[in-house]
C-alpha cells in the first residue's frame, strides 16, 4: 500500500492510498512528481514512479477528473487529558504490574463482602417466608387437648372438637372388647387388628370424619354396633373399621398418649 499525504489548509489532511495487487514488486520504486504545465495545473498533479520497475513508468493521478479515495480528518481537536483522576501507580508502566496484586486483594473483599450480605439477606427472606406460613397462636392453642375420662361413662361416645375436626371419644365396654378382638382380618376392608388402633382397651380414640366424603358417622348406631355414616351408608364397628358401605380406609387414629390415670391428651 502506499499512502500519499498532501496538506490542504491548516485544519484538514487529505490522504490518498493505492492498494497494490498482491503481487511481490521486482524493485524498489522511488516516487517523484511530474510538473503538468498550462491550466491543467490547478487540477491535475501527477507522481511517476521511477523507471527502475520493468515496462513503462506507472503513474499515480489525483485531480478532479481521477477516482481517489480521499479521508479527512480534523486536526485542531485537542484530547482531553484525565491524568489528575488517575491513580498514581497506574500512570507508570512499571508501576502497573507492582500494584496488581493491591487491585486484586480489594476486588476480592469486594466481592466476598458481597456475597456474604447477599447470603444473609437471602437467609432472613427464607426465615420471614417460612415464619408467615406457620402456624398462629391460636391454631397452636387447638394443638393438643386435655380430656377427663371419668366424665365419660362406660358404653358412651362422646365428642369433642379438636383441630376443627370432630374426635370421638369411646369409653368401650368389655363385651365390646372381646368382639372386636376377635374380627377376621381377612373379611375387612382395610385389616387393622383392634389393638392396633386402641393401645388400651377400654378407650377408643378416633376422628369422626367418614373415609368416603368427609362426612360425619353416628354414633352408636349401624349393623355393627359402632358407626354410621347416614350420607351414603357406611357401617363401622365398635373399633372404628369400615364393615360395609362405600367407605374405603377406617377411621383415623389421631395421636394420642395417656401420661396419667383418668387423663387422656391428644395430639
Amino acid at each position: 500500500m502506499i499512502n500519499i499525504a498532501s496538506k490542504a489548509g491548516n485544519y484538514l489532511r487529505a490522504t490518498n492510498q493505492v492498494v497494490a495487487n498482491g503481487l511481490k514488486p521486482l524493485a524498489v520504486a522511488a516516487l517523484s512528481e511530474k510538473k503538468v504545465s498550462g491550466d491543467q495545473k490547478e487540477h491535475l498533479t501527477v507522481y511517476t514512479l521511477s523507471n527502475q520497475l520493468p515496462g513503462n513508468n506507472v503513474s499515480i493521478k489525483t485531480g478532479v477528473a481521477t477516482s481517489t479515495q480521499v479521508r479527512f480528518a480534523h486536526t485542531d481537536v485537542s484530547v482531553p487529558d484525565f491524568s489528575g483522576y488517575r491513580r498514581d501507580s497506574t500512570k507508570r508502566a512499571a508501576g502497573k504490574a507492582q500494584s496488581a496484586e493491591e487491585r486484586k486483594s480489594f476486588s476480592y473483599a469486594l466481592v466476598g463482602a458481597t456475597t456474604v450480605t447477599a447470603a444473609y439477606s437471602a437467609k432472613v427472606l427464607v426465615t420471614e417466608f417460612i415464619s408467615s406460613m406457620s402456624a398462629t397462636a391460636d391454631v397452636l392453642a387447638l394443638a393438643k387437648i386435655e380430656i377427663k375420662l371419668a366424665d365419660i361413662p362406660e358404653g358412651k361416645n362422646v365428642t369433642f372438637k379438636w383441630r376443627g375436626k370432630p374426635l370421638f371419644i369411646r369409653h368401650r365396654t368389655q363385651e365390646e372388647i372381646s368382639t372386636e378382638g376377635s374380627v377376621n382380618l381377612s373379611e375387612l376392608r382395610d385389616p387393622q387388628h383392634d389393638s392396633e388402633r386402641a393401645s388400651n382397651p377400654k378407650w377408643l380414640v378416633i376422628i369422626g370424619v367418614c373415609t368416603h366424603l368427609g362426612c360425619v358417622p353416628i354414633a352408636n348406631a349401624g349393623e355393627y354396633g359402632g358407626y354410621y355414616c347416614p350420607c351414603h351408608g357406611s357401617h363401622y364397628d365398635s373399633s372404628g373399621r369400615i364393615r360395609k358401605g362405600p367407605a374405603p380406609l377406617n377411621l383415623e387414629v389421631p395421636p394420642y398418649a395417656f401420661p396419667d390415670e383418668g387423663l387422656l391428651i391428644v395430639g
